[in-house]
């Protein structure tokens, strides 16, 4: 990586099997890093050329880290924000798209809150209900209906759209071991319980909607549902112990 001074924004991305995006994805995000930023990415043992295609990519902000066996994408990000070293953290799925000024609408936002997270665009299909629901500038004050609605699953936090300071990576990391699924509703409600969260109404990130997305775009079963809420409620309780000093 070149550059030795201090980073300021790190993107923390994690890739599998998605060679057929990927460049975009990347060169969209590097054309807002400045020389000194970074861009790690943690693979998580693609069966496809993924890996190929970034090495050939060849730019020194980026740091690519391997994982030698499949270990799912939440321990990928966990792997990626742990190795991360800039002031402000950026989240990134390996197949969408960023909007002019994400990087910069992200660090203005962080300069009062640990925690941002903003709305998105979509293109690649049409956008279902879900993707229509919203984040509200004027609920970002209100810590128990977003912590209450985010575990009830309708307050929209997209690990896609989120960013924090390095000082909140100290709270959560590491993630919760049973944490299997939704890290970005860990963030939120870390965020949330440590009332700073900022939303951001303007869409940061065109998110590309295609078959092998892994959010999923309709209802899911019942039981998977509730194996999910159990999840999420054991995660507040983790949650209430990751507690920030004083800004």
């Amino acid at each position: 990586m070149s550059g030795q001074g201090q980073v300021r924004v790190s993107v923390c991305m994690a890739t599998y099997n998605g060679q057929e995006y990927v460049t975009e994805q990347i060169e969209s995000i590097l054309a807002q890093l400045s020389p000194e930023d970074e861009l790690v990415i943690v693979d998580d043992a693609s069966k496809d050329s993924t890996l190929d295609v970034v090495r050939r990519i060849a730019d020194p902000r980026i740091v690519l880290l391997p994982n030698a066996l499949n270990k799912g994408y939440v321990a990928s990000f966990e792997r990626a924000i742990t190795a991360s070293r800039g002031e402000y953290i950026m989240l990134s799925d390996q197949d969408d798209v960023w909007l002019e000024g994400r990087v910069t609408s992200l660090v203005n936002a962080l300069q009062t809150k640990d925690f941002a997270a903003s709305n998105f665009t979509v293109f690649g299909g049409p956008a279902n209900r879900y993707h229509k629901i919203q984040l509200k500038e004027s609920d970002s004050n209100r810590w128990a209906a977003n912590l209450v609605m985010t575990w009830i699953g309708i307050r929209p936090y997209y690990g896609c759209t989120m960013a924090f300071t390095s000082r909140a990576k100290n709270m959560i990391l590491p993630f919760p071991t049973f944490l299997t699924e939704t890290h970005d509703q860990w963030i939120a409600i870390v965020g949330n319980r440590n009332r700073s969260m900022v939303h951001l109404a303007a869409p940061t990130v065109a998110r590309r909607l295609h078959d092998d997305n892994t959010t999923p775009k309709s209802r899911r079963p019942v039981a998977v549902i509730l194996r999910a809420r159990i999840m999420l409620l054991r995660a507040f309780f983790v949650a209430l112990g990751r507690k920030a000093g004083t800004r």
